[in-house]
Formats: C-alpha cells, sequence, structure tokens
C-alpha cells in the first residue's frame, strides 16, 4: 500500500502527472485510485489503510451509486410485501428528494459528515417531520446495501433528526378532539345512509379504512372482528399493524343501528358506496364529514367545519375510553385503550393520548388514599395493642 506520483505524456504530447493510491484489499485484490493533489491521496491512503485492517473497505471500482443502492431498497420492500401507499411514499422519498441531492455519489465515499451534510440539506429545504422521514429512508436505504454486501459499513448509522416535541403539541378537547357536546349535535344531524356509518365511527373508534372494509361477515353478537381494510386504492388487505386485528365491543345503541341498516343495505361490505364497492375515502370527508358539521353547527370562527379530518371522531373514542365512569366515559385502562384502537404499541397510545388520563397526584385521590392508608395502619395499632395484652 503506497501513495507515488505518475507521470505520462498523452496522445497529444501533453505531460501530465497525478498522485496514485495503491492498495491491496481484503481480499488479496489490487487497486489504484488517482487524485490530482497528495494530500487528498494521503488522506485517503490512511483512510483505505484503516478499513482494509477492519475489513470494512469497497474499492471504488466495485461500489455503486445512492439511486442505485435506492432502486435495489424499492424492489426489498415490494417483495416483502409492503402496503402500495408505503411503497409510493418510499418512492417519492428518493425520485423528490435523495436521488436529485445524493443520488450519483458511490456508496463507499460516502463519509458521516458528508451524511450529516445532507441531513442539514434535508431541514434546510424541508419540514422537520418530511426532513425525518426523509433521513429514515435514506439510512434503510444504506442499510439494505451493507446487506446485500454492496458496502462494507452503514456511515449514517449515527446520523439522525429528532423529533419537534415542542411543535407536536398536545391533543385538546374542543381543539383537536370533539367534546361530548359536539358529538351529540353531530349525531343529531346525520341523516340518511351516513347516519349507521359515523355512529359505528363515532362508538368504535375505527380507522376511517377499517369502517370501508367492514363486511357483515365480521358482525358478531356485541362486536366487531377488524380482520381487514380498505386502502386509498380501494384494494382489500389486512389492517395496519399487528395490533389492527381485533375485536371491538359494541352496545345495543350501535347493534340495532346496524340491523336496521341491514335492511336497508344489502351488499356485502356494511358501509359501500352506491353500487356495492368500496366508497372511496376522498369522497366521504368533503361530502359527508364536513356537511354534517356545518349542519350541527361545529363550526369555526368563520363557519367552516371545526375538525378537518374524520380521524377526530378516533380521537373522541379515545378519549370517551379514558375519561373516568364519573364523567361519562369507560374508565378503561391504558393498555385496554390500546387494544381497542389497534395501535401496534402501548408507547403509539401513551405517545398520543397519556395527557387525557387521569394524573394519579390528583388532590382528592391523594386525600381519599390517605385516609385509607391512615385506617390500616389504626387498625394495625389496634391489633398489635390486643395481642399484646
Amino acid at each position: 500500500m503506497s501513495v507515488r506520483k505518475r507521470k505520462w505524456i498523452t496522445a497529444k504530447g501533453e505531460a501530465k502527472e497525478a498522485w496514485l493510491v495503491d492498495y491491496v484489499d481484503g481480499k488479496g485484490e489490487r487497486h489504484n485510485e488517482t487524485f490530482a493533489l497528495k494530500k487528498a491521496a494521503d488522506a485517503r491512503h490512511a483512510e483505505v489503510r484503516v478499513d482494509v485492517a477492519k475489513g470494512v473497505h469497497t474499492p471504488l471500482s466495485r461500489s455503486i451509486t445512492v439511486a442505485r443502492a435506492a432502486e435495489d431498497w424499492i424492489t426489498s420492500v415490494e417483495l416483502e410485501g409492503r402496503e402500495r401507499a408505503t411503497v409510493d411514499q418510499y418512492q417519492a422519498h428518493v425520485r423528490h428528494h435523495i436521488v436529485p441531492r445524493i443520488g450519483n455519489e458511490r456508496l463507499a465515499t460516502l463519509t458521516t459528515p458528508r451524511i450529516n451534510r445532507f441531513r442539514d440539506e434535508l431541514l434546510r429545504d424541508l419540514s422537520r417531520a418530511m426532513a425525518k422521514k426523509v433521513l429514515v429512508s435514506f439510512k434503510s436505504i444504506l442499510k439494505d446495501a451493507c446487506r446485500r454486501g454492496n458496502v462494507a459499513q452503514n456511515a449514517g448509522g449515527g446520523v439522525s433528526i429528532t423529533a419537534d416535541k415542542r411543535a407536536a403539541g398536545r391533543l385538546e378537547i374542543g381543539a383537536d378532539i370533539p367534546t361530548p357536546e359536539e358529538i351529540s349535535r353531530i349525531l343529531a344531524a346525520a341523516k340518511g345512509r351516513w347516519r349507521p356509518f359515523l355512529i359505528t365511527a363515532i362508538y368504535t373508534g375505527m380507522r376511517a379504512s377499517e369502517l370501508r372494509g367492514l363486511r357483515w361477515i365480521d358482525l358478531k353478537a356485541g362486536q366487531i372482528e377488524i380482520r381487514q381494510r380498505a386502502d386509498r386504492y380501494q384494494t382489500m388487505g389486512p389492517p395496519k399493524s399487528k395490533g389492527g386485528q381485533r375485536t371491538i365491543p359494541i352496545g345495543p345503541f350501535v347493534v340495532n343501528t346496524l340491523r336496521e341498516w341491514r335492511l336497508a343495505n344489502p351488499h356485502e361490505l356494511v358501509f359501500p358506496n352506491g353500487r356495492g364497492n368500496i366508497e372511496r375515502h376522498q369522497n366521504i370527508i368533503p361530502r359527508v364529514w364536513w356537511p354534517v358539521q356545518v349542519a350541527a353547527g361545529v363550526v369555526d370562527a368563520g363557519g367552516q367545519p371545526k375538525y378537518t379530518g374524520l380521524h377526530a371522531v378516533r380521537h373522541f373514542y379515545a378519549s370517551w375510553c379514558i375519561n373516568p365512569a364519573r364523567d361519562g366515559g369507560l374508565g378503561l385502562a391504558a393498555k385496554a385503550v390500546q387494544e381497542r384502537l389497534g395501535h401496534s404499541s402501548i408507547v403509539m397510545t401513551m405517545d398520543v393520548y397519556g395527557h387525557l388520563f387521569p394524573r394519579a397526584d390528583d388532590g382528592s385521590e391523594l386525600a381519599t388514599a390517605e385516609q385509607r392508608l391512615l385506617a390500616l395502619d389504626a387498625a394495625r395499632t389496634l391489633h398489635g395493642g390486643k395481642k399484646a395484652n
């Protein structure tokens, strides 16, 4: 392994010179790289020597570009059977943000400082949330390249973008979550074939995709079984996560509403479009959710629907599950709420709704606990005194 100057004469008779890094890799194969400056050659020589010694060197001659590695990654994601919407999102990350910025660079030339610069470019040009998603996709590309043997080490392992917790904020009742009074008005304003839809959404917390994919066969005595969902492309598939496959209990009001609706709807799907096919999500929002809010007077200062997305109903159901019985809720434990909502983990449930659970340090709760503890202590003292006598 050495650095030496190389001189030669071109076909036109011009004298040229460059600095050559000559080395043998871990497989015993010889390689050389050319640099215009000795400083650059020395730096590369030092880098290669360390990487070869560690067994993590990939010769530039065998290194593919980031763009090619991205293609391989997308193919692997598709072969894993990921949802079409997920694949489309990844492809958008690659096409619009990764390839234009770093696609032509070879994997073997990527360093942690270079990937940090890429990270900074994303934060400069995109929202923090989008920059984080793109960086995660980029790191997945590098991880896949390592798995395929196209690069010996992942230089992006330590590069990350932390979530902006201040920007995320907490869901607020009356701002992000409909109040019970607003829900009552919405139910009163709901008419026709969309009334059963809204009632089911409100009292089960089902995702819109799950409601659109619900079949009559999934309705049992006093419960709804979630076994499939309809994606944005009108394609049926499994629930969003393993936790998505679940059973949701329903009360007499929902049961009777669905029984009546069954008599008017002969189709396989519970909430189909007029032709009996999967209803499009983009139709439900402007044609149903927004008009029913306006009819119910649930509007903002400008007279527009107060809650833009149907997910607000799911938030309401979560809050209803969490609220204590004395406040009109179900008073469920966090694990039960997670199961009802179909979250993949309890962490997700607590991250989104943790602040809605009753505080353990509530003054009245503390006073009651103190009195119980004092009563136990007094009983022990009395019992101990009698035993001593």
